[in-house]
């Protein structure tokens, strides 16, 4: 008799991108700006313009003409969005960086033998680039951008379908993230939430009842073991 031993997908990590592994703040504020001052309007500093970030490029655009008290029609927005993207494609990372302890985030999650993944609600693309600009592309084994799918964050299906193409199992996942967008997907999957509090976020990240909130990518391998449900077979 033969016995067949099922075979268990490894345990995988799901990163948000801007404001979870890479502070992108500057080069979509810097892009932001370029679009204010052709209006005519004062640019806004990256400290105040922080928390303006996270809804996407569309919905920036349009706090930052709020912030400005100027009107936005629909029509040109949808202008100004298209200058936006290709600006931005262009400079994506002139002032981006990796947060402190992100490189070596990765490394021991590797070498302990987790799957890594990046779903975001950046655009494909611009989240491909900018991963390869970073150095890090080879590290995931999926990079799931707002247009990769039908379905976007905080609809649970693009964090569940990352997981899928990345070759992974849902329940030996654990998504990190820097926002309600995140925690929200994730807890709407029934999947285990580390957040970061030095994101892009309007409210405190612990308000929004996610698994564990770490300060520190050094804490994030004892804060994902922790939150790992073990194997049964």
């Amino acid at each position: 008799m033969t016995f067949h031993i099922p075979q268990i997908a490894p345990p995988i990590v799901v990163f948000d991108l801007d404001g979870t592994l890479a502070d992108t703040a500057g080069d979509l504020v810097g892009t932001l700006n370029v679009i204010l001052e052709q209006e005519g309007l004062s640019p806004i500093p990256v400290a105040q313009a922080r928390d303006m970030i996270g809804a996407g490029a569309r919905a920036l655009i349009e706090r930052g003409f709020e912030a400005a008290g100027k009107e936005l029609a629909p029509a040109y927005l949808d202008e100004l969005f298209k200058q936006f993207m290709v600006h931005y494609g262009e400079n994506i990372r002139v002032r981006t960086e990796l947060f402190p302890g992100a490189l070596e985030a990765l490394d021991r999650l590797e070498e302990a033998g987790f799957l890594l993944a990046v779903c975001t609600n950046k655009m494909e693309e611009h989240s491909i680039k900018l991963i390869d600009e970073l150095g890090i592309s080879h590290r995931f084994a999926a990079n799931c951008g707002r247009d990769t799918f039908p379905y976007f964050k905080p609809d649970p299906r693009h964090l569940t379908l990352t997981i899928e193409r990345a070759g992974g199992d849902p329940s030996r996942a654990i998504m990190v993230g820097d926002s309600r967008t995140d925690i929200v997907t994730a807890q709407n999957a029934g999947i285990p939430v580390v957040a970061v509090p030095f994101g892009y976020t309007d409210v405190p990240v612990e308000s929004l009842n996610p698994d564990i909130v770490i300060d520190h990518f050094d804490e994030l391998f004892s804060a994902v073991v922790k939150l790992l449900k073990p194997v049964t077979v």
